[in-house]
Protein backbone atom coordinates (compact mmCIF):
# COMPACT_ATOMS: atom_id res chain seq x y z
CA UNK A 1 0.00 0.00 0.00
CA UNK A 2 1.04 3.50 -0.69
CA UNK A 3 2.72 5.85 2.09
CA UNK A 4 3.06 9.05 2.55
CA UNK A 5 5.57 11.51 3.74
CA UNK A 6 5.19 15.83 4.04
CA UNK A 7 7.93 17.98 5.02
CA UNK A 8 7.46 21.70 6.53
CA UNK A 9 10.28 21.97 8.29
CA UNK A 10 11.72 24.53 6.33
CA UNK A 11 10.85 27.27 3.56
CA UNK A 12 10.17 24.34 1.41
CA UNK A 13 7.40 22.26 0.58
CA UNK A 14 7.80 18.68 0.00
CA UNK A 15 5.45 15.74 -0.07
CA UNK A 16 6.54 12.01 -1.18
CA UNK A 17 4.50 9.02 -2.02
CA UNK A 18 5.54 5.38 -2.40
CA UNK A 19 3.97 2.40 -4.06
CA UNK A 20 5.38 -0.40 -1.53
CA UNK A 21 8.67 -0.49 0.94
CA UNK A 22 11.47 0.07 -1.61
CA UNK A 23 13.33 3.72 -1.89
CA UNK A 24 12.71 3.41 -5.94
CA UNK A 25 9.02 3.34 -5.83
CA UNK A 26 9.16 7.20 -4.06
CA UNK A 27 7.98 9.95 -6.24
CA UNK A 28 8.31 13.31 -4.71
CA UNK A 29 7.88 16.88 -5.50
CA UNK A 30 8.73 20.08 -4.00
CA UNK A 31 7.28 23.75 -4.11
CA UNK A 32 9.32 27.14 -2.15
CA UNK A 33 6.25 28.42 -0.10
CA UNK A 34 8.07 30.79 2.41
CA UNK A 35 5.11 30.75 5.05
CA UNK A 36 2.27 29.69 3.31
CA UNK A 37 2.27 25.79 4.45
CA UNK A 38 -0.72 25.93 6.63
CA UNK A 39 -2.50 27.35 3.28
CA UNK A 40 -0.94 24.85 0.30
CA UNK A 41 -0.08 21.49 2.21
CA UNK A 42 -3.49 20.25 1.90
CA UNK A 43 -4.28 21.26 -1.73
CA UNK A 44 -1.11 19.93 -2.93
CA UNK A 45 -1.31 16.80 -1.46
CA UNK A 46 -4.96 16.35 -2.97
CA UNK A 47 -2.76 16.86 -6.33
CA UNK A 48 -0.14 15.05 -5.69
CA UNK A 49 -2.69 12.32 -5.27
CA UNK A 50 -5.13 12.67 -7.92
CA UNK A 51 -2.04 12.49 -10.33
CA UNK A 52 -1.39 9.77 -9.06
CA UNK A 53 -5.08 8.14 -9.12
CA UNK A 54 -5.11 8.07 -5.24
CA UNK A 55 -7.11 9.28 -2.64
CA UNK A 56 -6.18 9.25 1.30
CA UNK A 57 -8.29 6.11 2.43
CA UNK A 58 -5.14 4.25 0.15
CA UNK A 59 -2.63 5.57 2.25
CA UNK A 60 -1.42 3.34 4.84
CA UNK A 61 1.34 5.49 7.02
CA UNK A 62 2.64 8.91 7.00
CA UNK A 63 5.74 10.08 8.06
CA UNK A 64 6.18 13.75 9.46
CA UNK A 65 9.33 16.31 10.30
CA UNK A 66 9.46 15.75 13.87
CA UNK A 67 12.51 17.97 13.95
CA UNK A 68 14.69 20.17 14.46
CA UNK A 69 13.55 23.10 12.27
CA UNK A 70 11.27 25.65 11.75
CA UNK A 71 8.58 25.75 14.69
CA UNK A 72 5.98 26.81 13.40
CA UNK A 73 6.20 24.91 10.18
CA UNK A 74 7.44 21.80 12.51
CA UNK A 75 3.72 22.55 14.23
CA UNK A 76 1.95 22.48 10.96
CA UNK A 77 3.43 19.25 9.55
CA UNK A 78 2.52 17.61 12.74
CA UNK A 79 -1.17 18.75 12.89
CA UNK A 80 -1.62 18.24 9.32
CA UNK A 81 -0.16 14.59 9.30
CA UNK A 82 -2.22 14.06 13.05
CA UNK A 83 -5.49 14.86 11.68
CA UNK A 84 -5.03 12.95 8.63
CA UNK A 85 -3.90 9.93 10.04
CA UNK A 86 -6.19 10.06 12.50
CA UNK A 87 -9.05 10.06 10.05
CA UNK A 88 -7.94 7.48 8.82
CA UNK A 89 -6.49 5.87 11.65
CA UNK A 90 -2.92 4.90 10.00
CA UNK A 91 0.12 4.58 11.81
CA UNK A 92 2.80 7.82 12.03
CA UNK A 93 6.76 8.01 11.82
CA UNK A 94 8.44 11.10 13.14
CA UNK A 95 11.79 11.59 11.39
CA UNK A 96 14.63 13.53 12.27
CA UNK A 97 14.98 16.61 9.73
CA UNK A 98 19.04 16.32 10.95
CA UNK A 99 19.14 12.09 9.28
CA UNK A 100 16.75 13.03 6.53
CA UNK A 101 19.90 15.62 5.53
CA UNK A 102 21.98 12.46 6.34
CA UNK A 103 20.11 10.48 4.15
CA UNK A 104 20.27 13.21 1.03
CA UNK A 105 24.41 13.06 1.46
CA UNK A 106 24.65 9.71 0.14
CA UNK A 107 27.76 9.28 2.06
CA UNK A 108 28.23 6.54 5.05
CA UNK A 109 29.76 10.15 7.06
CA UNK A 110 27.06 13.19 7.43
CA UNK A 111 27.67 16.03 9.33
CA UNK A 112 24.37 18.05 9.73
CA UNK A 113 24.44 21.56 10.81
CA UNK A 114 21.04 23.45 10.40
CA UNK A 115 20.44 27.43 10.86
CA UNK A 116 18.84 27.81 14.09
CA UNK A 117 18.59 31.29 13.96
CA UNK A 118 19.67 33.48 16.82
CA UNK A 119 23.00 33.22 15.75
CA UNK A 120 23.00 29.10 16.69
CA UNK A 121 23.20 25.81 14.76
CA UNK A 122 21.54 22.86 14.96
CA UNK A 123 23.94 19.66 14.22
CA UNK A 124 24.46 16.37 14.56
CA UNK A 125 27.01 13.58 13.35
CA UNK A 126 25.97 10.03 11.44
CA UNK A 127 27.77 6.92 10.15
CA UNK A 128 26.78 4.02 8.50
CA UNK A 129 27.82 1.12 6.59
CA UNK A 130 26.43 0.45 3.29
CA UNK A 131 22.96 -0.72 3.22
CA UNK A 132 22.82 -0.53 7.32
CA UNK A 133 20.66 2.29 9.56
CA UNK A 134 22.39 5.35 10.50
CA UNK A 135 24.74 5.42 13.89
CA UNK A 136 24.45 8.57 15.53
CA UNK A 137 27.68 10.01 16.39
CA UNK A 138 26.94 12.93 17.74
CA UNK A 139 23.24 13.74 19.29
CA UNK A 140 21.50 16.07 18.05
CA UNK A 141 22.07 19.69 19.45
CA UNK A 142 21.88 23.65 19.45
CA UNK A 143 24.74 25.76 20.01
CA UNK A 144 26.93 28.22 18.75
CA UNK A 145 28.34 27.24 15.48
CA UNK A 146 32.00 27.71 17.00
CA UNK A 147 31.07 25.12 19.47
CA UNK A 148 29.83 22.42 17.24
CA UNK A 149 31.53 19.09 18.53
CA UNK A 150 34.46 17.67 16.52
CA UNK A 151 33.94 14.16 14.58
CA UNK A 152 36.92 11.69 14.76
CA UNK A 153 38.83 11.09 11.97
CA UNK A 154 38.19 13.02 8.70
CA UNK A 155 36.48 13.28 5.35
CA UNK A 156 32.80 13.89 6.34
CA UNK A 157 30.64 15.62 4.68
CA UNK A 158 29.02 18.97 5.77
CA UNK A 159 25.71 19.70 4.90
CA UNK A 160 22.74 21.60 5.71
CA UNK A 161 22.61 25.28 5.56
CA UNK A 162 24.05 25.89 8.62
CA UNK A 163 27.38 25.34 6.61
CA UNK A 164 26.05 28.88 4.42
CA UNK A 165 25.20 30.80 7.60
CA UNK A 166 27.63 30.53 9.58
CA UNK A 167 30.57 29.28 6.89
CA UNK A 168 33.65 31.25 8.21
CA UNK A 169 32.61 29.65 12.20
CA UNK A 170 31.78 26.41 10.79
CA UNK A 171 34.65 26.15 8.74
CA UNK A 172 37.62 27.20 11.57
CA UNK A 173 35.83 24.89 13.86
CA UNK A 174 35.66 21.55 11.12
CA UNK A 175 37.92 22.42 8.29
CA UNK A 176 40.28 19.56 9.19
CA UNK A 177 37.41 16.99 9.90
CA UNK A 178 35.44 17.88 6.59
CA UNK A 179 36.11 16.62 2.93
CA UNK A 180 32.81 17.93 1.05
CA UNK A 181 30.34 20.57 1.72
CA UNK A 182 26.67 20.75 0.51
CA UNK A 183 25.48 24.27 2.25
CA UNK A 184 22.20 24.74 0.06
CA UNK A 185 20.19 21.28 0.97
CA UNK A 186 17.09 21.21 2.85
CA UNK A 187 15.51 18.66 4.39
CA UNK A 188 13.14 16.79 1.89
CA UNK A 189 9.93 14.54 2.01
CA UNK A 190 11.89 11.97 -0.41
CA UNK A 191 14.44 11.39 2.04
CA UNK A 192 12.54 11.16 4.86
CA UNK A 193 10.22 8.31 3.28
CA UNK A 194 13.00 6.18 2.37
CA UNK A 195 13.99 6.05 6.06
CA UNK A 196 10.46 5.82 7.56
CA UNK A 197 9.52 3.22 5.03
CA UNK A 198 11.76 -0.23 7.00
CA UNK A 199 10.36 1.28 10.36
CA UNK A 200 7.07 1.20 8.77
CA UNK A 201 7.29 -2.21 7.69
CA UNK A 202 9.11 -3.19 10.94
CA UNK A 203 5.68 -2.19 12.54
CA UNK A 204 6.88 0.78 14.39
CA UNK A 205 4.42 3.39 13.05
CA UNK A 206 2.64 5.12 16.31
CA UNK A 207 -1.21 6.30 16.45
CA UNK A 208 -1.83 9.66 15.49
CA UNK A 209 -2.39 10.85 18.82
CA UNK A 210 1.38 10.31 19.68
CA UNK A 211 2.35 12.06 17.22
CA UNK A 212 5.03 14.59 18.43
CA UNK A 213 7.91 17.00 17.77
CA UNK A 214 11.79 17.54 18.94
CA UNK A 215 12.60 20.58 20.64
CA UNK A 216 16.22 21.17 21.57
CA UNK A 217 16.04 24.67 22.38
CA UNK A 218 12.66 25.91 24.75
CA UNK A 219 13.54 29.56 23.60
CA UNK A 220 12.38 29.99 20.07
CA UNK A 221 12.52 33.86 19.54
CA UNK A 222 14.70 36.94 20.55
CA UNK A 223 12.97 39.69 22.44
CA UNK A 224 13.52 43.25 20.87
CA UNK A 225 16.14 44.33 22.91
CA UNK A 226 17.95 41.17 22.35
CA UNK A 227 17.43 41.49 18.46
CA UNK A 228 18.79 45.40 18.79
CA UNK A 229 21.79 43.86 20.54
CA UNK A 230 22.79 41.35 17.84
Amino acid sequence: MPYLAIDTSSEQLSLALSTGHRADSIVAREWPVGQKHAELTLPYLRALLSDHQLAMSDIAGIAYPSGPGSFTGLRIGCGITQGLAYAQNIPVVGISTLEALAEASGVIRAYVCIDARMNQVYCAAFEREPGSAWKTIHEARVCNPEDVPLPAGNDWFGIGTGFKTYADALQTRLGAQLGQIDAERQPHARDMLQLALPRFAAGQGLPAEEANLVYLRDKVALKTHERAAK
